[in-house]
């Protein structure tokens, strides 16, 4: 790097990437111990998830008391969530709120997006671009940029002549904008189009979806939240975030013990009921173990929901299209829904099943199958994201030997703890690959990871220290371990976003872990307390 150019460069302690729940609550950390932050978010404000995802319909799958932060009582005792699962609007306003009150927009540079960081090795600082040209020096580069915040959209031949109106559901029209007069089109059927078409289909003239994958979606049962819960919840807080913090994927529900097959077929299906009619995610994240580990166990959970939907869809071939058979129940995240295959009994709204019949093209006036044309006026990809990796690939991060890190990881990630990687030094990431926070309540992860990154930065301060890097070998044994737990499971046969196989061209592999966070916490724990153990310190 030039270095005239670095005299005038601006430095700081740390470069914070993301303003989200996990970039807001570095600020609040790193703050506290006397380091100079720089933030930079793409967006206009606060919100990470939260702030780019108003499509309709949009809230919670997890207990909105088990999602905000909880490491303020004073904000648990001030904010009262209105339902078990928030809708998008409320919790955007509870991220602004604790924006407010510990003034954490301070720092943040907003409508800014980092485009590179460079690592230079003989000042042990990184060099960090945006995309107005500035450049900012950091110790320490922390990445917040989340599992989800990369939205993908496919290369279909002719989009660029659509006459309509196209966007994918996380940059729906910030204006308002009404659907009740026009013919639209849905590519995608996930846990986001789950949500969006539901509400969308109550107000439209013509809604086709087009499907290539269905999903095992429950009920959410969502209420608003009444007074006697709201003391019970308040009081109950800390018993709330400890079971978090005991319960495999950090949620409020934990798994059964029990296989599948110790209960007789009467008992197990007055079991599934029961989990079926609770709230949240108690039928995927409450059911039985050996349901994520047995092909057998699973098919009694599979064949439960199959059942539930043909009971709501009254034209018996649309319910089998929309009743999966290609994948095994619980290895995509499962989508939470109010009404969803009750669209489909609406005359208004069709289903293309597009194994049967796929796009071959965009017209000037809408949408072509291998068989048959379709007008819209309005075109929705809701078409998911380049999981946990996606956002880290479209920053130019080059480490101490000028290796890239998306180079790095062609062939799959390799991260230690999912927070540090070898070769790029003084970088840590807030929920990496073959990291615990892609795979659980993401906040409750979120600041298990925060608190652990920002009190080894506090460490390194406090000791003098400038430089820490994962080792090699600390590396390869982690992911070893985090590939290892998942080869043991049903999430691996199935094409998902788990798997990165939802991206063209992205190697196929497990990206998150399946240890659950008590592990986790404990390794975490055992790290920190042997001096950092797997990273080198200097």
């Amino acid at each position: 790097m030039d270095t005239q150019k670095s005299a005038a460069i601006a430095e700081v302690d740390v470069v914070v990437v993301g303003g989200g729940m996990t970039g807001m609550y570095f600020h609040y950390l790193l703050r506290r111990l006397g380091l100079s932050i720089q933030g930079f978010e793409a967006g206009t404000d606060v919100g990470g998830t939260w702030y780019w995802n108003r499509y309709p319909g949009a809230r919670f799958d997890s207990e909105s008391y088990s999602y905000g932060f909880s490491f303020s009582e004073e904000v648990l005792d001030e904010w009262r969530w209105s339902e078990h699962f928030a809708a998008q609007p409320e919790t955007l306003r509870y991220l602004n709120f604790v924006a407010d009150k510990f003034d954490l927009r301070r720092d943040i540079r907003f409508s800014t997006r980092v485009t590179g960081a460079e690592f230079d090795a003989e000042r042990s600082r990184w060099q960090v671009s945006t995309d107005d040209g500035a450049v900012t020096s950091a110790r320490y580069l922390v990445l917040a940029t989340g599992v989800l915040s990369a939205p993908f959209i496919p290369d279909i031949r002719g989009v660029e002549r659509f006459g309509g109106l196209t966007w994918h559901t996380s940059d729906w029209p910030r204006e308002p904008i009404s659907l009740s007069d026009k013919r639209v089109g849905v590519i995608g059927t996930g846990a986001t189009a789950v949500q969006m078409i539901t509400e969308i289909a109550k107000d439209i003239g013509h809604l086709t979806v087009f499907q290539r994958t269905p999903n095992f979606c429950k009920p959410l049962r969502n209420r608003p939240i009444t007074d006697d819960e709201q003391r019970e919840i308040r009081e109950r807080y800390p018993a709330i975030f400890q079971r978090c913090r005991e319960t495999l994927g950090g949620f409020l529900h934990d798994f059964d013990p029990r296989s599948a097959f110790d209960l007789s077929d009467a008992e197990r299906q007055a079991f599934y009921e029961q989990q079926w009619q609770a709230p949240g995610f108690a039928f995927w994240l409450g059911i039985f173990a050996d349901c994520f580990t047995d092909d057998a166990a699973n098919a009694t959970a599979a064949e439960f929901v199959r059942e539930k939907i043909r009971e709501r869809v009254t034209d018996p071939a649309v319910a089998e299209l929309l009743a999966p058979t290609s994948h095994a129940f619980g290895t995509k995240r499962q989508p939470m829904e109010s009404g969803y295959y009750e669209v489909y009994n609406q005359p208004n709204v069709r289903l293309i099943d597009l194994n049967a019949d796929p796009i071959s093209r965009f017209t000037e006036t809408g949408v072509e199958t291998s068989t048959e044309a379709f007008d819209f006026d309005v075109v929705i990809f809701a078409t998911g994201f380049d999981a946990v990796t996606g956002a880290l690939d479209r920053m130019h991060i080059q480490g101490e030997q000028g290796q890239s890190l998306k180079h790095l990881w062609q062939n799959g990630p390799q991260t230690y703890l999912g927070i540090g990687v070898s070769g790029f030094p003084n970088m840590f990431i807030a929920g990496g690959p073959h990291n615990t926070t892609s795979f659980c309540n993401i906040p409750r992860c979120i600041e298990h990871n925060v608190e652990f990154i920002a009190e080894c930065i506090g460490h390194m301060h406090t000791k003098g220290l400038t430089r820490i890097e994962a080792e090699a070998e600390a590396q390869q044994a982690w992911t070893r371990h985090a590939l290892d737990l998942a080869a043991d499971t049903l999430f691996v046969k199935n094409d998902s976003w788990f798997m990165g196989a939802n991206i063209p061209g992205k190697k196929r592999v497990f990206l998150n872990y399946v240890g659950g966070v008590p592990l986790f916490l404990e390794k975490l724990a055992d790290v920190a307390a042997a001096g950092y153990a797997g990273f080198s310190l200097k």
